[in-house]
């Protein structure tokens, strides 16, 4: 190991964004909501750059970043309740526009002098409003408009300078507004797809009352964040977290436009991937794209180390502690590093630390998140870490990668050991990499593979009766799932043709061995998660 890796490795790890400051911002904060993350992805749909925020920042920080607009989100609390989550009141004292949504709308009307109470009856749901004044918000839309509500509380009486713009049959005060300090505020939430004049709402708000510009492309952002890079990087050395997924796969890209040879990506085979992906990810990187890619066999490791674990918590966290280790060896033969570049996603930030994201619950730990130890040796290089999915593919798509690579299906960072549920052995993955190989087979053979999100197979824990060849059979048995889905957050399962189901399903029982049974997962997201584990 280089001398410089033994040093940094008795220090934490710093995480270091060098994301370009966008042009202009507009500062989300978090109560809460299972919403919230649309709310940022509409925005940013719409040409806008968006953060989320904690519920405690101060009025002060705020002004100095200098946002466009704020948005308060909705929540879970009630705003009577002595522990629900507040914001700075200051934070309405400030030039610049505000929109409240569901209980953001009923925090700003008490704040600012209203009155709150709790609703006779909650409407939750599909609903209509009256428009009562079609300026601001309302602009250029009709007087009648189905919107998704979901709240208990409503506001009784108005802030001083507020006016009811529309009402519900459960709501007096469906939508306010005081125009002339750019108040605002919806009792119903815009950024679903159950409100199917939310997008306009939203972009009367950016565009009409807070002036914004809308140039957040790509494109700015891949020119920006080069040059970010570049800065941050100096003349260092970074090495590069390889998996051949989306995600790295651009990274890898992004940071060979910003800083050429003084790259190195690193690929660890953790035995954990799927059919054939190890040889495919050299020959593509190495060959194809001409990367300084090494690859590292470890899979005796990671399974060393994952023997008998049953909780996919567990999992996650020895995956990214074995990972480091891995990592912290290599360097020792490919010379000094001060830089480890991860593929770290928006999402993957927002569900796992519910401080970032205000008083969200934390879902699950993310690899390249949670996983990682406290103590790595390296300073964290996280491009993506503000990016979704699918902004992802955009940035691939600008840096001129090929199209089977940019629109793979996500991978999760644990690999299979997440979709092999309960302990992890070789077994157990030989049967579940054939199983998932026919069904992505299959989806590509009938033209679906690009219409969903996500597809995959999972080994469940326990095993069927079976009659296979007039034989009682005692095997595994194999769930598939496919979902639909914008962004990640969200995800409806996918109405595949039972045609392809069952071809799929008929394959696996007659071509793997071990399987007897086949069965497909229609649970969506919320409740379920994408992953099994």
């Amino acid at each position: 190991m280089s001398k410089r890796t033994r040093a940094s490795g008795e220090r934490p790890a710093a995480r270091i964004d060098p994301l370009g400051e966008p042009s202009e911002m507009v500062a989300i904060i978090d109560f809460g909501s299972q919403y919230t993350q649309l709310i940022a992805r509409r925005i940013r749909e719409l040409g806008v750059y968006s953060e989320i925020l904690m519920p405690d920042v101060s009025a002060n920080i705020l002004a100095r970043r200098g946002p466009a607009a704020i948005i308060l989100s909705g929540g879970p609390a009630s705003v009577h309740h002595p522990d629900s989550p507040t914001c700075d009141p200051d934070i309405f004292e400030l030039d610049v526009p505000v929109l409240g949504i569901c209980y953001g709308m009923q925090l700003m009307a008490r704040t600012l002098g209203g009155r709150v109470l709790g609703a006779d009856a909650a409407e939750y749901g599909h609903t209509s409003i009256e428009v009562r004044d079609r300026s601001g918000l309302f602009h250029g839309l009709a007087d009648r408009l189905a919107v998704w509500m979901s709240h208990g509380d409503r506001v009784e009486e108005l802030p001083p300078g507020f006016r009811a713009t529309a009402t519900s049959p459960g709501s007096p005060v469906a939508a306010m507004a005081d125009p002339d300090r750019r108040r605002y505020g919806l009792q119903f939430h815009p950024e679903v797809v159950h409100t199917p004049d939310g997008t306009e709402m939203l972009a009367n708000f950016l565009f009409r009352i807070a002036g914004c510009r809308g140039d957040w492309t790509m494109a700015s952002f891949v020119e920006a964040e080069v040059a970010g890079l570049r800065e941050t990087v100096g003349d260092d050395r970074v090495l590069c977290a390889m998996s051949g997924g989306v995600d790295s796969s651009v990274l890898a890209c992004l940071l060979d436009r910003a800083i050429g040879d003084r790259l190195q990506c690193v690929f660890v085979d953790n035995g954990l991937l799927r059919k054939g992906e190890a040889s495919e990810v050299a020959d593509t990187f190495r060959e194809h794209h001409k990367l300084n890619l090494e690859c590292i066999d470890a899979s005796d490791e990671f399974l060393r180390a994952l023997r008998g674990v049953h909780s996919p918590e567990r999992k996650r966290r020895i995956i990214g502690e074995t990972f480091i280790r891995v990592f912290e060896r290599a360097v020792g033969e490919l010379g000094e590093f001060k830089y480890l570049a991860q593929g770290t996603l928006y999402p993957d930030v927002v569900e796992s630390h519910s401080a970032f994201g205000g008083p969200s619950a934390v879902i699950k730990t993310h690899h390249n998140v949670g996983g990682l130890p406290e103590r790595i040796g390296f300073d964290l290089i996280e491009p993506f870490r503000h990016l979704f999915k699918d902004e992802v593919r955009k940035v691939g798509e600008e840096l001129g990668l090929p199209r089977r690579v940019i629109w793979r299906h996500p991978f999760p960072g644990p690999g299979l050991a997440v979709r092999v549920i309960g302990p992890v052995t070789r077994k157990k993955l030989r049967l579940l990499r054939e199983a998932d190989a026919v069904f992505i087979d299959e989806l590509r053979q009938a033209g679906l593979y690009d219409e969903v999100w996500q597809a995959f197979a999972v080994l469940l824990s326990g095993k069927a009766v079976g009659v296979m060849g007039d034989e009682r059979t005692y095997a595994g048995v194999v769930a598939l799932r496919a979902v639909t889905s914008r962004d990640g957050m969200t995800a409806d399962w996918a109405r595949l043709p039972h045609e392809a189901v069952g071809r799929a399903a008929n394959r696996i029982m007659n071509e793997v061995d071990g399987v007897n049974r086949v069965v497909y997962d229609i649970s969506s997201k919320p409740p379920g998660t994408i992953e099994w584990e």
